[in-house]
Parts: C-alpha cells; structure tokens; sequence
C-alpha cells in the first residue's frame, strides 16, 4: 500500500478485524448521510485515537469508538478520555454485541459493512471553547494532511498525523 492510501485507510494491523473495519464503514456512511465530515484514527491531545471523529456542519463534534466483540470492549477503557475531546461519544457496535454492558450515557450506534442507525444518542455536554478550537484545528489539520499525500505522496507533513 503507498503511503496515501496509508494514510487516509486504516491498515489492519493486527487492532483491526474484518468485522471491525465493516462497523467503521456502515458507520462512516451514517455519519455521511448525516451531514458530517469524518477523520479515521484522529490523534488526539490526549495521545489516544478516536476511531472515528465526525464534524457537523454547525461545529458539533462526535467521537465514535467501534467495539467488535465484547473481548475488544473489556480489553480497554480509552474512551473514557475521549469524553474530554467531544460533544458526544458513541459506540458503534455490530446488531448481535451484547449492548447492555456498554455506558448508558455513551451513544450507540447499530453497524454492519452496509449500513449504520442510531439506537441511543447519548449524553451530550458542550466542549469549553478552548477545547473545541483545539480539536477543530486537529481535525482540519488531519484532514488537510491526509488531502496534501494524495497530490504529493512524497510531501513532509506534521508527524501527528
């Protein structure tokens, strides 16, 4: 894989299972159809990477961890920080995970390689405005890089992303 397709498509690396990168598209597509931008693997001030970061239209910003199994959801609590870098946290699981252990404030969204909806949106609590510069930055900064490696594959970009 070159280094633009790298950058821009989560390389399964061992973290990523087929079953994992078919819940990111179904949800990438929801987010879409919702009118947001999505950044994948979005390194945020925290050192974590949200899985899925969207932006709406009005400056709202989602962070979306997928959870394949049950196994995947136990094995880490990173999402916890990510509460600190957005409006909204949602999961987004595939229809037969067991739903009832996931955090009743977080969102959830229902997603396979098609499709995605929405069950629970979630507790939402608006970001400090320093906050939200910051990650609005990081966003377009991210998105911004990733555009530049696929007009010049051999370009120097920030090493954050």
């Amino acid at each position: 894989m070159d280094r633009a397709t790298a950058s821009l498509v989560p390389v399964p690396d061992g973290r990523q299972s087929v079953r994992a990168l078919a819940i990111a598209r179904g949800t990438t597509r929801l987010l879409a159809a919702l009118d947001f931008a999505i950044v994948p693997e979005l390194p945020l001030p925290s050192g974590r990477r949200a899985d899925l970061t969207a932006l709406s239209a009005n400056g709202t910003i989602w962070i979306v961890e997928i959870k394949s199994s049950i196994e995947d959801f136990r094995a880490d609590r990173k999402w916890a920080d990510y509460r600190a870098h957005a409006d909204r946290v949602l999961f987004a699981v595939a229809p037969d995970f067991p739903v009832e252990v996931l955090p009743e404030d977080a969102g959830l969204i229902l997603a396979d390689g098609h499709g995605a909806e929405i069950i629970r949106e979630g507790v939402a609590a608006a970001l400090p405005a320093p906050t939200r510069k910051v990650m609005m930055l990081r966003f377009a900064r991210a998105a911004a890089s990733r555009l530049t490696i696929l007009h010049d594959p051999q370009a120097r970009l920030p090493q954050e992303f």
